[in-house]
């Protein structure tokens, strides 16, 4: 999913869709249109959800919850905003090292659980002056 770190010709998924976003973006600037990105990182583990981009990772569990208005959704989990491959990238590497790993007879750093690493991105037309 993520290719090779530092070798952009062996990009993984999630590096490939980060430029691909990003570079929407960026050729979007003379459009009239302003963006808001921001991404959540949490972790499914034995039944319960952990917020990895949250400061107390391992005492803030989270919940599952659902209304009409916003559909389901996990309660309290940290949205944080993005504004460059970098950033984003670093909120990636900070949730990744979070996540409960152990050790298989395959793989030292094998995953215990699932993951989610959301983007969310808003859109809102610019008024005359570009506002």
């Amino acid at each position: 999913m993520l290719g090779v770190k530092g070798d952009k010709s062996q990009n993984g998924i999630i590096p490939n869709a980060f430029d691909h976003i990003f570079g929407y973006f960026d050729d979007a600037e003379n459009m009239k249109k302003k963006f808001l990105i921001r991404c959540s990182y949490l972790e499914i583990y034995n039944e319960t959800i952990r917020d990895l981009l949250s400061a107390k990772v391992d005492s803030n569990l989270l919940n599952l919850k659902e209304s009409p208005d916003r559909g389901v959704f996990v309660k309290d989990l940290t949205t944080c905003i993005v504004k460059s491959i970098p950033e984003i990238e670093k909120y990636m590497d900070q949730g990744t090292a979070n996540r409960k790993t152990g050790e298989t007879a395959m793989n030292k750093d094998s995953s215990r659980s699932h993951s989610i690493f959301t983007i969310y991105v808003e859109t809102a037309e610019k008024d005359e002056e570009g506002e």
